[in-house]
């Protein structure tokens, strides 16, 4: 018998996952359930997302690229191979100092 979750395994290279665009923010969801997402996401140069807030902790990891990313209006320089942590509400913005990809997972419980 089949072991139907490990049917559902894949291997995946994260940075190939998204593409960058001229001018863009481009996504793609990894995995979507109840209890938290992962999303992998290619800004280019000078895009970025405004201040908001989530009401989960988020883990973002670079994988790709160099961004800003502030919380509380502190700024945080993030480049390959780092990663930072946004408290749960707790505003925050990120914006592409060179272009960038992120790996962001949110837990949700």
């Amino acid at each position: 018998m089949v072991n139907k979750q490990a049917s559902k395994a894949k291997v995946l290279k994260l940075e190939g996952t998204v593409k960058y665009q001229q001018a863009s923010v481009v996504s793609s969801e990894i995995i979507n359930k109840e209890t938290g997402t992962v999303t992998v996401f290619a800004f280019d140069k000078g895009q970025g997302l405004s201040e908001h807030v989530a009401p989960f902790d988020a883990l973002v990891y670079i994988l790709d690229g160099e961004a800003r990313i502030s919380i509380l209006g502190k700024p945080h320089l993030l480049k390959k191979g780092e990663m930072i942590i946004m408290p749960a509400n707790q505003p925050h913005a990120l914006k592409a100092i060179k272009r960038f990809k992120m790996l962001l997972v949110m837990i949700k419980s």
